[in-house]
């Protein structure tokens, strides 16, 4: 069951979560999302833990009743420069700055590190996404926005069949690198093959 709070209703608290870490293609993409007070859902939790169709069918959800929510996205460029942890936690701040109704007082983040953001509390929780109905809602949001880019990037190339693996390391996808080359979404500073001498652009 997950929880609605981690201090109380009283406190405004945004859950933050983020998609495509382990990505060798396209960006990494974080999402906020304050919840009402004693939210409730069925079928929320952990993106991860869910099929595509009640994903889709939660975020309209979300989107509907979340008394605020913002998507941040860092793109393959910049993960390329200042690497990818750094470039999750960009993407949290990133998503928060895009928070316009509402006031957060507590950040409440899936994983076990964080870069603050300004002067807000924030909490860390390790799975979080599985405990905390807000960082399921944050995760949800994340996870179908990136879906939802990688699709689109799939029409332009079909060969890396990003609609069905979003830029995971498949072995469809690293057999598509080996054919094919890297695109100018790939993540250069990742290891998009075992060995990569005889890599070349596209």
């Amino acid at each position: 069951m997950l929880k609605q709070y981690f201090h109380s209703v009283e406190t405004c608290e945004v859950g933050l979560d983020e998609a495509g870490r382990g990505c060798l293609a396209g960006p990494v993409v974080a999402a906020a999302v304050i919840l009402p007070p004693y939210y409730e859902s069925e079928i929320l939790n952990d993106s991860k833990q869910l099929s595509a169709k009640k994903r889709d069918l939660l975020r309209v959800q979300i989107e509907k009743e979340a008394l605020d929510y913002a998507v941040g996205f860092v793109w393959q460029k910049e993960i390329d420069e200042i690497n990818i942890l750094n470039a999750s936690f960009l993407a949290m701040h990133r998503s928060v700055d895009g928070l316009k109704k509402e006031t957060p007082e507590l950040l409440l983040i899936d994983g076990n590190r964080f870069n603050s953001y300004q002067e807000l509390e924030h909490q860390c929780i390790v799975k979080g996404d599985a405990k905390y109905m807000s960082i399921a809602a944050a995760s949800i949001l994340a996870k179908t926005y990136r879906d939802e880019y990688m699709k689109d990037l799939a029409k332009e190339f079909p060969e890396y069949a990003w609609d069905r693996n979003a830029g995971y390391p498949t072995k469809a996808h690293r057999q598509a690198i080996r054919e094919f080359g890297v695109t100018k979404y790939h993540r250069k500073t990742f290891k998009l093959l075992p060995n990569q001498l005889e890599l070349f652009n596209r």
